[in-house]
């Protein structure tokens, strides 16, 4: 029986080779330029909104402080804020703190923001999840049924009634579904938020018209969207042609051929949208009166609370760009064509 051992210098060797391919990798590269792209556009949104907060009229200090306070009180006040000190400084002393995990104080309640974040980002994200599931499971077997007989009655509810709930304001479509639901048939509460803790469905129940409201006008968006683009490349795409002429079925052709290669428009259309379905949190968690990140974020900016505003506006463009990068990631998995390291 023969023993074989391998000495420290190979296995380093081995190891820096292995981690040289590894790192020297295009998706590597593209994941590491995605990244610094990313956070170099998160920053300068957080100057840019700090640069606005800041040119904006009110005294914050004198309103906390009461219109009876004394101008000495209204300026310690001031100075305990750090309210005192230029913009500038204010906003380098926010950043550094930032890159300490530190996201300071709330100037209207005194709490720290991370502790508010940590109350009502999960009820944002839960929103924004379950709208963005529900409208890709709806929007995608619509697009492709529409799209299996253009210009058949099947297509032409579908693009009458997309084309309607597109020009309705989902604040619109949201009071519509309060009279509706709540009101009319009184199948669903119209304010408030039963935590998941409490249980799935009565959690479910209390979230079903803020989701609605923010999925119909993306079911109608994407739907119109697939349908178009899957149409166009059925009726002029030389490969389906092909597969046509090989005795592929229409329902073959229709996911295996068109589907497949209007997928990365639909990606694109995808991560753009992610930006707009965080921020049309906003309106919805104030007319149904959601404790998220979207009422902090009014209510901050309603009440002149600086730092609450930055970090809410801070977090909203961060999954706005992640999830950007989310999708050059699967561009990079599904089109291996695609030379990433060349750009």
């Amino acid at each position: 029986m023969t023993s074989s051992t391998v000495s420290p210098e190979a296995l380093v060797e081995e190891r820096s080779t292995f981690l040289g391919r590894v790192t020297g990798s295009p998706l590597i590269r593209l994941v590491t330029r995605r990244l610094l792209v990313s956070v170099l556009i998160v920053w300068v949104i957080s100057a840019i909104v700090f640069a606005l907060l800041a040119a904006m009229p009110g005294d914050v200090a004198r309103n906390q402080a009461g219109m009876g306070a004394s101008d000495e009180q209204v300026e310690d006040l001031r100075r305990q804020l750090g309210l005192d000190q230029p913009p500038i400084t204010r906003y380098l002393t926010w950043l550094f703190a930032v890159f300490r995990g530190d996201f300071g104080n709330s100037l209207i309640s005194g709490q720290p923001i991370s502790t508010l974040v940590a109350e009502r980002l999960p009820v944002t994200m839960e929103l924004v999840l379950l709208a963005f599931v529900i409208s890709l499971a709806i929007a995608l077997p619509v697009a492709v049924l529409a799209a299996r007989k253009p210009g058949g009655f099947f297509d032409r509810v579908v693009m009458v009634i997309s084309m309607i709930l597109l020009a309705l304001p989902n604040y619109v479509l949201a009071l519509l579904l309060v009279v509706v639901f709540a009101v009319l048939l009184r199948m669903l509460p119209a304010i408030g938020y039963v935590p998941l803790s409490e249980g799935i469905i009565p959690n479910l129940v209390s979230v079903a018209l803020p989701v609605a409201a923010l999925a119909t006008p993306l079911v109608a968006f994407y739907t119109r969207f697939l349908r178009g683009d899957l149409v166009e490349v059925m009726n002029s795409e030389d490969y389906v042609e092909t597969a046509r002429s090989k005795g592929a079925g229409p329902w073959r052709v229709l996911w295996q051929h068109a589907f497949r290669n209007s997928s990365f428009g639909m990606l694109t259309i995808v991560g753009l949208n992610v930006g707009g379905l965080v921020g049309g949190t906003v309106i919805i968690e104030q007319i149904f009166a959601m404790p998220g990140l979207g009422v902090m974020l009014l209510q901050g900016a309603l009440s002149g609370d600086s730092p609450v505003v930055l970090v809410c506006v801070i977090i909203f463009a961060a999954v706005a760009v992640g999830a950007n990068l989310v999708v050059d990631l699967m561009y990079a998995v599904l089109d291996p064509r695609i030379r990433y390291g060349s750009h």
